[in-house]
């Protein structure tokens, strides 16, 4: 049982140590001269423009079924006007950012951790670090801030649908008007609940990216490890939002409160 904790304990330390060296090289190469500005562009269109779609519908479908499940019970309170206020506080603090992520997760650290591992795999890693080439600031870094430029703006775009979304089942059983939707919807929500929620979002893509690239950058040789990598990047990337996410309600209840 000791010796058994003991490994367990040393392998979640090295983990832990290697992650940290991972990250330390990629801010290192953030700020080194020769970074690749065209493989950045391609990057965020990659990982935002091709997410565009499952985002939008991801969106439209949160903020239509969150009314649907909330009209009959805020029906039986008598309480029905409160609908579009409840979907926007709702969507834009917390549902919408940790859905949409973990979507994303699912989608684009897979992706990532894929396409790194099979790179690695092919040796074109290796490739690129013997012919001088730097392989962790055009394969690493731009993917990393990819993902944190890219997922906060399709969290924005997804919110906003939802509330598209909101208004369409609120229509099904009534007849609300879209301009006394919207007014109810944006007249419940303040930068308070913007700002936070648009915070999280940052770090949200940070993790995202940075767990494709590392679960794909140090794969194991073998054709099985691409997958496991892709498996691993979604794995950790949707705990880490997970983690994230606590900690920033956390830190909002409290600044909230001082």
């Amino acid at each position: 049982m000791s010796e058994s904790y003991t490994t367990s304990r040393n392998k979640f330390l090295e983990e832990v140590g290697n992650q940290t060296s991972f990250m330390l090289r990629f801010f290192k190469n953030i700020f080194r001269g020769g970074f690749d500005w065209g493989e950045l562009v391609r990057q965020c269109y990659i990982i935002g423009y091709k997410s565009i779609g499952l985002v939008a519908i991801t969106g439209v479908i949160l903020g239509f079924v969150l009314t649907l499940q909330s009209l009959p019970t805020l029906k039986d309170f008598g309480a029905e006007s409160y609908v579009p206020r409840m979907v926007a506080v709702s969507v834009v603090r917390e549902i919408g950012p940790v859905i949409i992520a973990l979507i994303c997760a699912g989608k684009i650290a897979s992706s990532i951790g894929a396409e790194l591992g099979s790179m690695k795999v092919t040796e074109q890693i290796e490739a690129m670090e013997v012919s001088g080439a730097n392989a962790i600031q055009y394969l690493v870094v731009t993917r990393i801030v990819a993902c944190t430029v890219m997922i906060p703006l399709l969290t924005l775009m997804a919110d906003a649908l939802a509330l598209v979304g909101g208004y369409v089942g609120n229509n099904i059983g009534g007849d609300v008007s879209a301009v006394l939707f919207y007014n109810k919807s944006f007249s419940a929500i303040d930068f308070v609940d913007l700002i936070p929620s648009f915070i999280k979002t940052i770090f949200f893509g940070f993790a995202i990216g940075f767990v494709g690239c590392y679960k794909g950058y140090n794969s194991d040789r073998g054709t099985e490890s691409v997958g496991v990598a892709a498996n691993s990047a979604v794995v950790s990337a949707s705990l880490w939002i997970i983690v994230i996410d606590a900690i920033a309600v956390q830190l909002t209840s409290v600044l909230a409160y001082n």
